[in-house]
């Protein structure tokens, strides 16, 4: 993984920025969430994941890190959320609800807070304000 320490995106609260490092980083863990956009592949994922998997040379977090459907972690390694979500379908997960796991609200509490105009941006605009609590 790249160094981020010169990236000052990289103290925004709950945030993975996909950046052209990112990008780089995750090249083979979006081509295999991508190719769950068509049925066969979907079938074949579904029938085998280890096997499917060993068709893109993903690094062994990034494996793992599918098989636990860790979607954060994900995005920390290169996945784009919108190449991600396809693995989210497959599991019969839509945006809303996998948004609701990503945050560890849930999806009732994440889609409350949504209605009611968001997350604050109080004490979310930089991991440091954390820290001073």
């Amino acid at each position: 993984m790249a160094d981020r320490s010169d990236k000052p995106y990289e103290d925004i609260p709950g945030t993975f920025v996909f950046d052209a490092d990112r990008s780089r980083e995750g090249y083979h863990l979006n081509q295999f969430c991508i190719s769950l956009r068509l049925q066969k592949n979907r079938e074949a994922f579904n029938a085998g994941e280890e096997a499917y998997l060993d068709k893109y040379p993903m690094t062994a977090e990034q494996r793992e890190a599918v098989l636990k459907r860790d979607w954060n972690r994900l995005l920390e390694l290169g996945g784009n959320i919108y190449y991600t979500s396809k693995l989210a379908a497959n599991d019969g997960i839509n945006f809303q609800n996998l948004a609701g796991l990503m945050t560890g609200m849930g999806v009732e509490a994440y889609r409350d807070m949504m209605l009611h105009g968001g997350r604050p941006i109080e004490g979310n605009r930089s991991k440091s304000e954390w820290e001073e609590e």
